[in-house]
Order: structure tokens, then C-alpha cells, then sequence
């Protein structure tokens, strides 16, 4: 391909799009600190939302590198970069899927033993094929520059290869179609027999208004999971429609508009996931909240209690406080530890 064809990355897109890779980086490390923090929250649905924050945050780091080099031509970074969110990207798609598989068999299914044995194969599926065509793509020199024909600024299958449409496809584009077809099957599954189950709860909950709270699966999975499939396609949509126009040589996948939000899409999924699995969900914020408030407490503890010490120095008759330096309580009644 020409240079002259080259899509322009301009600079407003360049800083645009790696702002969305910072705040994807610090998303997905957010929600991996959260679930290494608090072992309570160590649940399965959490677990795979974990490893899929592990490939997010691999994608928002390879693509910070490439936007920021801007590569205008095959290297050896450009091709380390373009192995790195090649296998991270499509280790993503398949962790999207391993998730509505398995919210489907726990929630549908009613079988918590069923998805959990399919947490194994979750794992050498969604490393092990990634992993494999990555390295087939890298042994057989089809990953590299591709002048931001299907990306923005970064690398991914080399566009002077003759088949590059067939690694297009493999390396992602074939996983993302399936995805587009699969999520929305589940999740509409998923969301139909929770509403079901609620609406015959409904005709017994004058009964139980006095009882504890059910703890069947639908009650017990994490329900905000089942977003992910619309995150994932609302953000993925626009590589898609850029993919399509490549092959129809169209020169409106170099629209400016539609090159940044393919970006933004590319590279703000983990982002997304911890606004909605970590910001908005309250249990998890009031404890965010809480440990900053307790640092802040904590700090003005120490300081008042140097004080102090520094004042009983000069009046050794002054009856001395007995402040624990491990505990503080704050207004709201929030313990710190």
C-alpha cells in the first residue's frame, strides 16, 4: 500500500486516544487491587472479570506504545507491539464470551458445579488460541505495519502481506463476529429468566417480606456482569465498521470522527468495566471511600498525636491520652484499620 493512503493520525486523536489508554490501565489495575484486597469479593464472576481486566490492561499498555510512536513503518517494536495487543486483544474477546458462557450456566442452567468446571477450559481457551495464532502470525511475518488502515497509529497485520484480510480475520475480526452473535444471545437469556424468576417471586412477596433474603443464583451472581456485553459492543462497533470499509475500499474509514472513536472503543473497555464494576457499584465504592477516608484520618491522627507527645515533653503532670494508633473511627461511623 501507498504511503499516500496512510490514514492520518492527527495529534487532538494521538492525545485523545491515550488518554483513554491511561484510564484503561488504571481501570483494570483498580479492579485487580479490588479483588486482591477485600477477599470477600473473590467470587468465580469476579475472578473472570479479572482475567479480562489482566488483557485490558495489556491492550491499554501496547497500544499507549504504538499511538505514541505513531509507527510509519515496519520495526521491531512495531511488531513486538503489534504480537502484544494481537494476543491480548483476542484473549479479551474470548474472556467476554467465557463470561456470558458462564453466567448463562449458573444463572439459566441453575448449576454453580457446571460453570465453575468450565472455568478450566475458560483458561486454555482463552490463553492457549490466542497464544497459538499470535505466534503463528509472528513465524510467518504477518504482523506489522498496517498504516492505520484498520487501527490508529499502532500495529497489527502487516498491509502488504497479500493475505492480510485472512489475518485480519484470524487474529481477531472472526472472534469479534462471533462475539457480536453470541453476547447478545446470553445475555438476553441471562436477563429474561432473572426477570422471570422475579415475577414469581412477586406473587409471593407479601409471604417473605419478613424473611431473609433468597440467595439463589440469580440473587447471588453479580448481575452487572451481564453489562459487559453491551460495553464490549458499543466500544468494539467502530474497528468493525472500519474493517468493513477497508474491504470495500471505502475512503470513509479515514474519517477523522470515525478513526478516534475506533481508538477510544480500542482502548477504554477497561475503563468501562471499572466504572461499572467498581464506581457504581456500591459496596465496593463506600469501601474505596472508607480506606481513603482512613488514610486521611490517619495521618492527621499521627500528627496530632506527635503533638501531643511533643506537649507532655514540657508538662509531664498532663494525663497522657490513650489513642490506639491502629484504629480510627470517623464521623460516619466507618472503622478504619
Amino acid at each position: 500500500m501507498a504511503e499516500t493512503n496512510r490514514t492520518e493520525v492527527y495529534v487532538y486523536e494521538r492525545v485523545v486516544i491515550l488518554s483513554s489508554c491511561v484510564l484503561s490501565f488504571f481501570g483494570s489495575l483498580l479492579i485487580i487491587c479490588t479483588f486482591a484486597r477485600w477477599p470477600d469479593l473473590r467470587t468465580t464472576p469476579r475472578k473472570l472479570l479479572v482475567y479480562l481486566s489482566v488483557t485490558d490492561l495489556l491492550s491499554a499498555l501496547s497500544y499507549f506504545y504504538g499511538v505514541l510512536r505513531s509507527f510509519d513503518s515496519d520495526s521491531g517494536d512495531c511488531i513486538a507491539q503489534g504480537a502484544i495487543s494481537t494476543f491480548a486483544n483476542t484473549s479479551s474477546f474470548f474472556w467476554t464470551v467465557a463470561i456470558a458462557i458462564y453466567l448463562y450456566v449458573y444463572i439459566v442452567k441453575s448449576s454453580q458445579r457446571q460453570a465453575n468446571n468450565l472455568v478450566l477450559y475458560f483458561h486454555l481457551i482463552s490463553w492457549g488460541v490466542p497464544f497459538a495464532i499470535t505466534v503463528a502470525a509472528l513465524s510467518l511475518h504477518k504482523i506489522g505495519y498496517d498504516a492505520s488502515e484498520v487501527s490508529v497509529g499502532w500495529c497489527w497485520v502487516n498491509i502488504q502481506a497479500e493475505d492480510h484480510v485472512l489475518w485480519m480475520l484470524l487474529t481477531a475480526k472472526i472472534w469479534e463476529f462471533i462475539a457480536y452473535v453470541t453476547l447478545p444471545v446470553l445475555y438476553m437469556l441471562v436477563k429474561i429468566h432473572i426477570h422471570r424468576a422475579h415475577a414469581a417471586l412477586s406473587e409471593y412477596r407479601p409471604i417473605l417480606t419478613s424473611s431473609p433474603v433468597s440467595h439463589s443464583p440469580s440473587s447471588m451472581a453479580d448481575r452487572k456482569l451481564t453489562i459487559i456485553p453491551i460495553i464490549f459492543i458499543m466500544l468494539r462497533m467502530w474497528s468493525t465498521i472500519r474493517f468493513l470499509l477497508l474491504l470495500t475500499d471505502s475512503p470513509a474509514g479515514h474519517n477523522p470522527v470515525l478513526v478516534t472513536l475506533h481508538g477510544i472503543g480500542n482502548t477504554f473497555q477497561g475503563a468501562a468495566n471499572c466504572i461499572m464494576f467498581v464506581l457504581l457499584t456500591p459496596s465496593i465504592r463506600s469501601r474505596l471511600v472508607a480506606q481513603l477516608c482512613c488514610r486521611g484520618q490517619d495521618k492527621h491522627g499521627r500528627s496530632e498525636s506527635v503533638s501531643q507527645n511533643r506537649a507532655s515533653a514540657h508538662t509531664p503532670s498532663h494525663r497522657e491520652e490513650n489513642t490506639s494508633p491502629q484504629t480510627w473511627e470517623n464521623n460516619e461511623g466507618v472503622t478504619c484499620t
